[in-house]
């Protein structure tokens, strides 16, 4: 399997984060980064998600606890809690002019790819995967290599622990927008990754050790390292770049100017979006923010 589904996993469409090295991220490696400074007068937090995760190793730190009970909003790229604009989502998911992935497969691509959703009992019926739009069908069986029992959605558990505190859910972006992106994307350029996914010569062992390599990543939250593999993603990505990731790391990093000088945010995004020059964390520090890194372990924290 390639890069690119595991990219996914960093963020809906977190896919190919160009993440140049910054010096001054080396050695800090946390998930969760605090924002000061600039006028600020009180702290907003960073956070970097993933989209599935086993749950063994999902957990939130005492000190995104904290973060999450002392933020006056907690904001995830899509208001989660808005069942309007997720239900909206789901005719989204299919790629436009009824395409469906016999359209754009050759007959051998397309019985592999059918193949291995069905051998995939836990996925949906692939009469409904078939039309959807490839990378989501991507992500979908990057997803199901995942060896554990049972996987958690980061976002659901800040969610949950929000809600405990009464916070309100908000959203950086619409599930709409989020799919929108998607036709950006020739849906040619996206099959061409799906039917890597399933070829047969001899790629499995590889696509499972680079999605435990960048698990493992994220599991020592070193975006960095995160950042560094995720920008190996397959070059026919590289020129979507801007919509992908770039202008959307911008549009946040705006939406952040504005609400952070009226209240304290928890703003909880995939983390591939964080790394790099044109990462959040760097952009922030561009507009005169402080962002530093605040201990995220069980067990072994510091005051924030």
């Amino acid at each position: 399997m390639k890069k690119i589904g595991a990219g996914l996993l960093m963020g809906l469409v977190a896919l190919t984060s160009c993440a140049q090295k910054e010096e001054e991220m080396k050695g800090d490696k946390s998930l969760l980064w605090k924002v000061t400074g600039n006028g600020l007068s009180k702290p907003s937090y960073l956070f970097g998600t993933i989209h599935m995760l086993c749950k063994e190793d999902a957990f939130l730190s005492e000190n995104m606890v904290k973060a999450l009970k002392n933020a006056d909003a907690v904001y995830l790229e899509l208001d989660m809690d808005n069942l309007f604009d997720m239900m909206s989502v789901m005719n989204k998911m299919n790629m436009r002019n009824d395409t469906t992935l016999a359209d754009l497969l050759t007959e051998e691509e397309y019985q592999k790819v059918k193949k291995i959703f069905e051998e995939k009992s836990s996925l949906l019926p692939f009469s409904m995967i078939e039309k959807y739009k490839p990378l989501l069908a991507s992500a979908m069986l990057m997803e199901s290599t995942m060896v554990c029992e049972e996987q958690v959605a980061m976002e659901q558990l800040i969610m949950e622990e929000a809600k405990k505190h009464g916070k309100s859910i908000e959203g950086m972006e619409t599930a709409a927008f989020q799919m929108s992106i998607f036709d950006s994307i020739p849906y040619k350029i996206q099959v061409e990754e799906l039917a890597k996914m399933v070829s047969v010569d001899n790629k499995e062992a590889e696509g499972e050790k680079e999605l435990k390599d960048m698990m493992d990543a994220y599991r020592e939250q070193d975006l960095t390292k995160l950042g560094d593999m995720i920008s190996k993603s397959e070059a026919g990505m590289m020129q979507y770049e801007d919509i992908l990731l770039n202008n959307r790391n911008h549009n946040w990093t705006e939406k952040m100017k504005k609400l952070m000088p009226e209240k304290s945010l928890v703003v909880a995004v995939g983390a591939g979006h964080l790394p790099g020059d044109k990462g959040v964390i760097n952009l922030l520090r561009k507009a005169g923010f402080t962002v530093e890194p605040v201990v995220n372990k069980v067990r072994k924290t510091k005051s924030i």
